[in-house]
């Protein structure tokens, strides 16, 4: 058995490495639209299974782990950028709130599955313009559901003023609970 991810995520792959230094990344392109008919825990899990199926379907013989993240505040949900513009609207838009990270995971083996889905509440700062247009331009923003990143808020980016929660369930793969889905499923 090998483990597999099916993310190209780079902080996906970072956190993988503290649950197994040996695995493979594999990737099958899916329609990640967002279904708004759901709610956002189930949207979000449905991604992440729908992730999961699809590479498990290539590696039977194997343990897939998928994941997808979402940030939801007053319960709309808000992905990734679309272009700076949307960026700054979405930062704008997090300032001086407080939020919540849905992550969905699925592991996938020997014809099982178990989904779940970690959520932390993160506040922000009051973010100046100033530090919205510097981020953004930063490049970070463009890629991260939310337009941001746990990790870049730092003294050059002070962004996050609290999380209550998994801090690697706001970069996007909680690994103390994808561990102990792992033990349950093999």
């Amino acid at each position: 058995m090998r483990y597999i991810l099916a993310s190209k995520s780079p902080r996906r792959k970072d956190l993988m490495k503290s649950i197994s230094s040996d695995f493979l990344v594999a990737v099958e392109d899916i329609d990640e639209e967002i279904s708004y008919s759901l709610s956002p825990i189930e949207a979000v899990k449905d991604i992440a299974r729908r992730k999961g199926e699809a590479v498990y379907n290539l590696y039977p013989n194997d343990l897939v782990i998928s994941a997808d993240t979402i940030v939801v505040l007053n319960n709309q949900i808000i992905g990734k950028p679309i272009n700076e513009e949307d960026a700054y609207r979405i930062l704008k838009m997090l300032s001086g709130n407080t939020h919540y990270v849905l992550t969905g995971f699925c592991v996938h083996y020997q014809g099982k599955n178990i989904v779940d889905v970690v959520r932390s509440e993160v506040t922000f700062n009051e973010l100046s313009d100033e530090l919205i247009w510097s981020y953004i331009k930063s490049g970070s923003p463009m890629d991260k559901a939310g337009a941001y990143g746990a990790q870049d808020s730092d003294r050059k980016f002070p962004i996050i003023k609290n999380i209550v929660g998994s801090y690697d369930n706001v970069i996007g793969f909680p690994v103390k609970e994808i561990k102990e889905v792992i033990d349950r499923i093999i």
